[in-house]
């Protein structure tokens, strides 16, 4: 199915690193041919940069992208935390994706407030703009995270209770479907471990680890296109889908990029609000977890959400990294995969990152 054919799609935050894979992967036809692609972000230089990548490479790259870009790409300035700039954005909108955010967990420590402005009541300004005004919203999607399962940092519990704000908008405006995807570390994301490493390797270590024992889900920036186009086509009302992937020690992860390089490794302790493992599916969770072919689909606890009794077996226990990990040569293997060994350029399917 081609969940955004002939769609007006909002990708808020649409200038990070999930939302410009996600924008030239709906530029390219294979999710579908929208009507319109809005960027709605408050950076004005990433959406200069933005534009300025797309037409620079339009005649030595794939036509059809750029041509598509043309025609189908607006970019406005804007924020989730301001009402009126929301409203506007999502008048005639079919799709939202909802990823703005803020997302560094040491940065929420210090400044809680902030992440609630964005993280919480960014996602309510959705939620009222689409009921106040009766906007003929499709689908909205969250973008959420692991850290909003059994959440013990300010980025966790901002996630936690975006996803509640979301799901419990299923009641109170049910002309749109809200749904959210959950997922762990995007591999070479923006702020994420892997670019850190590349540039301790490149300046000849030492490279910083926090702890031996931390472990972590491995997941391509593509994957994570993929799971919001799976819970479009495939979501309740008020699911959560996750995407079952791999995990490795992030010990291993280090290993495999350095190789034969004489660099130390620096054990540097747990920063402020840092897990030792992700978590997407807490014990509590399970019980009304279910697969769903490569994901999982947490089902909402709200009694009025509550659909028939599924005939699958539920999930019935936690979804954690440190179930089953790569070996080393597998992770290596992996990175190699995804062209994110040290040496190579860091993309974003053919985008650098910025």
């Amino acid at each position: 199915m081609n969940p955004f054919d002939n769609k007006t799609v909002v990708i808020t935050g649409g200038t990070g690193s999930l939302g410009k894979v996600l924008t030239r992967r709906l530029l390219s036809g294979t999710l579908g041919t929208p009507k319109k692609i809005i960027i709605f972000s408050r950076d004005e230089a990433k959406q200069h940069f933005m534009r300025v990548e797309y037409q620079q490479k339009r005649k030595v790259t794939d036509e059809i992208i750029y041509h598509n870009f043309e025609q189908l790409l607006e970019f406005r300035i804007g924020d989730v935390r301001n009402y009126h700039s929301v409203c506007s954005t999502l008048k005639n909108a079919d799709i939202v994706i909802n990823a703005a955010a803020l997302k560094q967990v040491p940065s929420c420590e210090y400044f809680p407030f902030e992440a609630v402005q964005t993280n919480i009541e960014g996602a309510n300004n959705i939620v009222q703009a689409i009921r106040e005004h009766d906007f003929q919203v499709e689908t909205v999607v969250g973008v959420s995270t692991d850290k909003a399962c059994k959440p013990i940092n300010v980025m966790g519990m901002t996630k936690a209770l975006q996803e509640r704000i979301f799901i419990s908008a299923n009641i109170t405006t049910p002309s749109t479907r809200f749904i959210c995807v959950r997922y762990g570390n995007v591999l070479a994301s923006r702020g994420s471990v892997i670019p850190l490493f590349h540039d301790q390797i490149k300046n000849g270590g030492p490279v910083t680890i926090t702890t031996k024992e931390m472990t972590r889900f491995l997941l391509p920036l593509e994957r994570a296109v993929d799971t919001i186009a799976a819970a479009i086509v495939g979501a309740e009302a008020g699911d959560t889908f996750i995407p079952k992937v791999p995990a490795s020690r992030i010990v291993d992860v280090a290993k495999a990029l350095i190789g034969s390089r004489n660099i130390k490794l620096i054990f540097s302790g747990i920063r402020p609000g840092e897990k030792i493992h992700e978590i997407m599916v807490s014990d509590e969770e399970a019980w009304h977890t279910y697969e769903q072919g490569e994901y999982y689909a947490i089902k909402p606890m709200l009694p009025e959400l509550v659909g028939k009794p599924s005939s699958k077996q539920a999930l019935g226990k936690e979804y954690s990294s440190a179930d089953s990990l790569m070996s080393l040569e597998e992770t290596r293997k992996m990175l190699e995969k995804n062209n994110l060994m040290v040496g190579k350029d860091l993309q974003e399917e053919g985008e650098f990152l910025r």
